[in-house]
C-alpha cells in the first residue's frame, strides 16, 4: 500500500479536527495540483516520456522548486521502471511516497516551540515586511497563553513605521506584557529590557520581534548579532530558537528570502502564512528542500486558532486528497 492509500484509509476512518483544517486551509493548492493530476492520468492510463515531462510542469507550476522536481522525477522514473509501473494512478502513488521521504530526508523533524528549563525561552521572528510576520506573533502567543505559558512580546523591529504600535493592539488584544522602545531607538536595548523583565518575572517566553530588511544584508548581519550578543548577557543561551516567517504566496520570492535569511542567522525553523491564499502548495517541499530547515507551523486561516502546528501527513492528503486526483 501507498502512502498516499494508507492516508486515504487512516483518515477516512477519522478525520480530525486538524485533517479538516488543513483540507479546508488548503483547498485552493488541492484544487490546482489535483485536478491537473486527474487531467493527466485520464490522458495518460499507461504512462510514457510525455506524461513525465507533463508530470514534471505540474509539480513546478506547484512551486515544489525546479531541483526537487528533477530529482523527485527521476526517483519516480527509476522506481516505476524497475517495478515495471505503467499505469499512472499507481504512479501517482509512488510520487506521493516520494514527495514525503523527499520532507522526511532533509533532517530533523520538529514543530512545537522547544522550552529550555530554569529560565524564560527566547523565539527569536524575521521576515520581510508584508509576510504576516506580526499576525503570526499574536498568533503563537496566543497559542502558548492557551497552554498557560506566561508570554512576553519585545518589539525590537523599531525602525518600521508602526511596528510597535500593531504589536501593542496584538497585547492589548490578548492581554500578554509588551516591552518596546521609542521610534528609530535601539533594537538591542529593547531586548535586553524585555530579557530581563522575562526573568525578573519568571516568564515562560519570549517571542523578539525583529526588522528583516534584506535590502541590506550586511547591515541586518550586525544588527541581529548585536542582538543576540546582548541578549546572552542576560540569558546566556539566546535565542533558543530562530523562526522565520514566509508568505506562501510569494511562491519563489519567498524561497529565495528564506535562502537569504539562511545565510545571516541560524534558523531553527520556518512558519509557513498564507497558505489558504495559494494554490501552490509545494512550496513547503521547496523550502524543506532549499534550508534543510523544518516547517514548523503553517497559517491555514485568519482566525488565531488557525496557526496549526506543521503535520507532514496532513499537509499531503490536503495537497492530494482523494476526490481530485482522480485515483479513486
Amino acid at each position: 500500500m501507498g502512502l498516499f492509500s494508507f492516508l486515504k484509509e487512516k483518515f477516512s476512518k477519522k478525520k480530525t479536527d486538524e485533517v479538516e483544517t488543513y483540507q479546508e486551509g488548503m483547498a485552493k493548492s488541492r484544487q490546482n495540483f489535483s485536478n491537473k493530476l486527474k487531467v493527466l492520468n485520464k490522458k495518460y492510463k499507461k504512462v510514457n516520456q510525455e506524461y513525465f515531462e507533463e508530470l514534471e510542469e505540474i509539480l513546478i507550476e506547484s512551486d515544489v522548486g525546479v531541483k526537487l522536481t528533477l530529482q523527485i522525477i527521476e526517483e519516480v522514473l527509476e522506481e516505476s521502471k524497475a517495478k515495471k509501473i505503467t499505469d499512472s494512478e499507481q504512479i501517482f502513488e509512488i510520487l506521493i511516497d516520494h514527495m514525503f521521504k523527499g520532507y522526511m530526508d532533509k533532517g530533523e523533524q520538529l514543530t512545537d516551540v522547544r522550552f529550555v528549563n530554569d529560565v524564560p525561552t527566547v523565539l527569536l521572528v524575521v521576515g520581510v515586511n508584508g509576510v504576516g510576520k506580526t499576525t503570526t506573533i499574536a498568533k503563537l502567543a496566543h497559542r502558548y497563553q492557551n497552554m498557560g505559558k506566561k508570554v512576553l512580546l519585545a518589539a525590537c523591529d523599531t525602525f518600521r513605521a508602526g511596528a510597535a504600535e500593531q504589536l501593542q493592539i496584538w497585547s492589548d488584544r490578548l492581554g500578554v506584557s509588551l516591552v518596546k522602545g521609542p521610534y528609530n531607538s535601539d533594537p538591542s536595548s529593547v531586548a535586553y529590557d524585555a530579557l530581563s523583565k522575562a526573568k525578573k518575572e519568571n516568564y515562560d517566553l519570549v517571542i523578539v520581534d525583529v526588522a528583516g530588511r534584506l535590502q541590506n544584508k550586511q547591515y541586518l548581519m550586525d544588527e541581529l548579532s548585536k542582538l543576540k550578543r546582548v541578549m546572552t548577557k542576560v540569558i546566556p543561551d539566546a535565542p533558543h530558537e530562530s523562526f522565520l516567517i514566509i508568505d506562501a504566496t510569494t511562491g519563489q520570492n519567498g524561497v529565495v528570502q528564506a535562502k537569504a535569511f539562511s545565510e545571516i542567522t541560524n534558523l531553527t525553523g520556518v512558519v509557513i502564512t498564507k497558505m489558504d491564499g495559494t494554490s501552490k502548495g509545494g512550496i513547503i517541499l521547496s523550502i524543506r528542500d532549499e534550508l534543510h530547515t523544518p516547517v514548523r507551523f503553517i497559517g491555514l486561516g485568519e482566525k488565531l486558532d488557525d496557526l496549526k502546528e506543521f503535520d507532514l501527513e496532513s499537509y499531503i492528503y490536503g495537497l492530494c486528497e482523494g476526490e481530485d486526483n482522480g485515483t479513486n
